[in-house]
């Protein structure tokens, strides 16, 4: 089945990536929850909402009214603790980008925090889908706007209809570690399962091809 993948992988049209634990080797709501001192009481939900356990909309508000970031701690935060690049991700978009293959980061995540990560990628800004947080005019947390695709379970799957629709893509490959990224296949015409933060058997188990390294994916690209 790998096979299958291997060579939808060599005529992709597109890529998208998730961000949490693939294109950063982190979990960034779990990270912001440390930072704000939460972190044992988030990590529990997301390994919950990763694993299936719980709607994506469920986990993320029950997260988040925990953590209750202010505008201020957020920033502190990407100062502080700016996200790590996973091995080998800057070298597989730099490739795909030297392909002229467009790159998409969708994520269940944080647009404020995903920005710093797509500009040193090199990904346009206008291919980056996630979630957005709101805050009150003293910088206070007000929530985050649920109008946004990502913040709901098979939200994935609505962003990528959209691109395909939009750019009239029809091979997508999507890569990602979680639940949420598995779903999303279809509409992505190939997902690829990585584990080379966290492995997390759900996704193991039902993806056709799982990766540790995207050094593997580079040398199906290559070719």
């Amino acid at each position: 089945m790998a096979v299958e993948i291997q060579n939808l992988v060599r005529n992709a049209d597109a890529f998208c990536f998730d961000v949490d634990s693939t294109v950063i080797q982190e979990e960034g709501i779990d990270e912001l929850a440390k930072f704000c001192n939460k972190g044992e009481e988030v990590s529990n939900l997301t390994a919950k909402a990763m694993g299936g356990a719980m709607t994506f909309q469920e986990s993320l508000k029950l997260r988040l009214d925990i953590i209750k970031p202010s505008i201020y701690q957020v920033r502190d935060f990407l100062n502080l603790k700016p996200p790590r690049l996973s091995p080998g991700i800057r070298k597989l978009v730099d490739l795909l980008h030297k392909r002229h293959i467009p790159v998409f980061l969708i994520s269940g995540g944080f647009k404020c925090i995903i920005t710093p990560v797509a500009g040193q990628l090199q990904i346009p800004l206008d291919h980056v889908f996630a979630n957005r947080l709101k805050f009150y005019f003293t910088g206070e947390f007000a929530g985050f706007d649920e109008n946004e695709p990502t913040s709901r379970s098979g939200g994935k799957a609505v962003v990528i209809n959209h691109i395909k629709s939009v750019y009239n893509f029809k091979n997508v490959v999507l890569v990602g570690d979680g639940a949420t990224d598995l779903e999303a296949a279809p509409p992505a015409d190939a997902f690829i399962g990585y584990g080379g933060n966290v492995i997390r058997q759900a996704v193991k188990s039902k993806a056709k091809w799982f990766i540790t390294d995207f050094n593997e994916i580079i040398e199906v690209l290559n070719q």
